[in-house]
This record gives C-alpha cells, sequence and structure tokens, in this order.
C-alpha cells in the first residue's frame, strides 16, 4: 500500500546471529534505512516503520554487546528544494530518536550516520555549500541528543572532493556536542578505483589513491582540510 518506499528486513533471529557475530569478534554494526523522496512521499508510515526496525536492532546490538551504527538515509536523488530535503531529515531524526527511546536504547553507546541536508540533484537551483552546511548543522541541532557521542556522514552520492568539502566546513561551524566524523563509501573508494581501472598493474596508484583521501578526510574531520591538499596531489 506504499508505492516507492522500502523497508530493511533482517529482524528475524537478529539476536542469535549477533551473539555469533560477537563471538567471533565484531565489535560493531550497522542498520541502514532508506528514504526516498517523492511527490507522495516519504510517508509518515514508511519513516515510523522503518526507525521502529532501527531502534530494534540497536536494542539488540547492544544486549550483545556491539556498538550500533543506525543510519537513516534520507536520499539526495530527485528535485527536492534544500528545504524539503531538511524537512524530510528532520522527521526521519525525530522518529528515530523517539523509537530509540522507546527501545530502551543507550544513546552513549551509538552512532548515528546520517546524511547532509542537500538539494535535489534535480533541483533547478542547486545550494550553495554554505547554505548545505548550515542547513545540515540546524537539523543535527535541532534532532540529534547531545548524549549522541559521535555523528558519522555518509557521502550519498557527492564527489570525493565536495564531501571533503561539506565535512571540513562542518567541523568549522562552531562547538559541537557531538564528533563529527565520515563513513563514506563512494566518495572515499571512487579515486581508488578510478586509478585501479581493473588493472593489476595500478595497483599502487591506486593505493596511493586511497591513502591520499583518507589524508583529505582525516584533516576534514577536525576542520584542517584545505583545498591546496588537492593540488599537491594532483
Amino acid at each position: 500500500g506504499f508505492p516507492g518506499e522500502k523497508i530493511t528486513e533482517g529482524l528475524d533471529g537478529l539476536r542469535e546471529r549477533l551473539a555469533d557475530y560477537a563471538r567471533l569478534g565484531a565489535r560493531f554494526a550497522k542498520w541502514r534505512a532508506v528514504f526516498t523522496i517523492g511527490a507522495q512521499g516519504p510517508t509518515r508510515a514508511g519513516v515510523d516503520a522503518n526507525c521502529h526496525a532501527l531502534a530494534r536492532f540497536a536494542a539488540l546490538c547492544q544486549e550483545a554487546g556491539l556498538v550500533p551504527i543506525v543510519e537513516p538515509e534520507v536520499l539526495m536523488d530527485g528535485e527536492h528544494t534544500l528545504a524539503r530535503h531538511y524537512e524530510v531529515t528532520e522527521i526521519a531524526l525525530r522518529a528515530l530518536f523517539h523509537e530509540l527511546f522507546v527501545q530502551r536504547v543507550h544513546l552513549e553507546a551509538l552512532l548515528l550516520k546520517v546524511n547532509m541536508v542537500l538539494a535535489g540533484t534535480l533541483c533547478p537551483r542547486p545550494a550553495t555549500l554554505d547554505e548545505e552546511v548550515q542547513a545540515t548543522w540546524r537539523c543535527i541541532q535541532h534532532a540529534v541528543p547531545a548524549a549522541v557521542p559521535g555523528i558519522v556522514f555518509l557521502s550519498g552520492g557527492h564527489s570525493d572532493v565536495h564531501a571533503t568539502e561539506h565535512l571540513d566546513a562542518l567541523n568549522r561551524v562552531g562547538p559541537s556536542p557531538w564528533e563529527l566524523s565520515f563513513s563514506f563509501g563512494r566518495a572515499l573508494q571512487a579515486p581508488a578505483l578510478k586509478a585501479w581501472a581493473g588493472q593489476a598493474g595500478h595497483a599502487a596508484a591506486a593505493q596511493h589513491a586511497l591513502l591520499h583521501r583518507a589524508r583529505c578526510n582525516s584533516a576534514a574531520r577536525f576542520g584542517r582540510y584545505t583545498s591546496g591538499m588537492e593540488a599537491k596531489e594532483a
């Protein structure tokens, strides 16, 4: 009854699987929920169902001695404005922390992985980096409790440099109750994959590209990144 919306499955039998993972040496686990902005959604029912699952996952992780990483991702795909992406991200975060409270999850023992607030990829009026950073900062201030020790941002389709610039700018905004770091996928791996191109002889170049991107993101995590770091790489 909710066309176009998705739900993440996997709660059945999760308690036993987490116990096995902990015995094997795992120390954290992540659960991702995806929200697409469209003409009819995401609906409140879709948001609540996914956030309930995220919270149950987090509770089971903590029961097993693992650190849960909860990831409600509002996709950047579409024509939505920056204001609309802000609205949906705040709704998702507020719903998530309500469910975490209901499930008695200890906020001090989890990490939040979340999207930055962005204008849609097809938005007629693209937002500036400063506008997106200010919107992201305002959103997490309004919706994320200070008890959460850290927020790790996903890159969500950003280019590698763009994602680094956003993280750096967020860490320069001002005093924060959270550690603001990164859990980039595409934006961390893409340069290495491009350099490698499936050729064994390119392995050293791929490793160099990955190390460079990791160093840039490490600097951005402390608000110490500069565009000159890219120039040196070139």
